[in-house]
Order: structure tokens, then sequence, then C-alpha cells
């Protein structure tokens, strides 16, 4: 299983020759849908959910998210399965549990729907929340930054699931010297986990056993 690093807070998995896409935000200007055959979107923030490109995709491809979402999908020419927190179900040869309900506290008057995946029993991508899905997660996409997150949310975070390995992801907001910073601290707290946590650069892949 190989995952490719997008834009912001996109990333897509191959296996077997089928393609799976978490995310494919309007951040997201890489083809990245292209060859997809199933899109996992966790949240309606236009930073996790271009609708034009969802359109434009291929009326085979399986869509699954949560309902804030799936209401704003209701055009789309594929399939759009709304899932919950306690949800699994295959899509594209992949097995996926749903974790979550909500995004992590932003704003006190814009409460949004949030729903994190776990793929394959392998990669488990939160969202903009900090989920913790009460099972082994050997790849954890941490976000690494928005106006909803702290580094030492961040770092307890990663402390909290112990992932075997994890990459950034959520952050298309920095500039040169906040990715830098980034680099320092999931540098830090790989060295005081033993772990490898690092950021992969948009297109860079890591192969996953």
């Amino acid at each position: 299983m190989e995952l490719t690093k997008y834009e912001h807070a996109c990333v897509r998995v191959e296996k077997n020759g089928k393609v799976l896409v978490i995310d494919p935000g309007t951040f997201t200007e890489s083809p990245v849908l292209d060859g997809a055959d199933a899109v996992l979107i966790t949240h309606e923030h236009w930073d996790h959910v271009d609708v034009d490109k969802l359109k434009a995709a291929s009326p085979a491809l399986e869509i699954y998210t949560c309902e804030g979402v799936a209401a704003a999908l209701t055009d789309l020419p594929g399939k759009v399965q709304v899932v919950r927190h306690g949800d699994a179900f295959e899509t594209a040869g992949f097995r996926v549990r749903a974790f979550g309900e909500w995004h992590a506290k932003n704003h006190p008057d814009v409460p949004v729907q949030n729903i994190g995946f776990l793929i394959d029993d392998e990669i488990f991508y939160p969202g903009d929340a900090l989920t913790v899905p009460g099972v082994e997660v050997p790849t954890l996409l941490v976000p690494t930054g928005g106006p909803w997150l702290k580094l030492g949310d961040m770092v307890e975070y990663l402390r909290t699931v112990h992932p075997g390995r994890a990459f950034s992801t959520h952050d298309g907001l920095y500039n040169d010297t906040g990715l830098g910073l980034v680099d320092t601290w999931l540098k830090t707290e790989s060295e005081t986990q033993n772990a490898d946590f690092r950021r992969l650069a948009v297109g860079e892949s890591a192969t996953l056993s």
C-alpha cells in the first residue's frame, strides 16, 4: 500500500491497482482524482471538499462522508454514501472504519460534523479533529496546523494515539518558515517516542506494510 501526500489536507492511497483519495479540497491543485475509485471526505470545509472537482470526476466514483457533506453533494452523478461513527464498510478493496462525530472546537457558534477514517487497520485520518480511535494505529495522519490547533495539543495527540509512524497533514497554511517548525516539532517528538514522525512533501510517497 502506497500513500502519497498532496496539497494541504489531501492524500491518495493506492493498493492492488485501486485508488482511494481522502479530502480533495480546493487547496489541492494536483489532478488527484484521476483514476480514483473512491473518495473519503471528513467534513464540509472547502479545504477538504471541492464540489466542482467531484462533479467533474467519473460517475463511477464512490464517495463516503458525513451527513453535512452529503447534503451538498446531491447533484453529483456518482454514489454518495453517508457514514457515521462506528460504521464499517468496504470500498475499492479497502476496509474502512469510521470514528468521531465533530470537528475540533473552532468558532463557538459554528459546530461542524467531522468523521475520521481508519483504512485497512493501517492508516488513521482524523480530519479536523483529534479523535482517539481506541485501536492500534500503525500510521497516523496528524494535523499540524490550523486555527483550532495548538502545538501542545498536537504533541499530546501523538502521545495518546502512539502510532508507529505519523505524517503531517493540514499544513497548507504554513509558509516555508512554518513548515520548518513543523519539521522540528515532529523530529523532536519522533526522537522522544522512538518512532517515525515526519512531513512528506507534496507529491512524496511512502510505502506502508
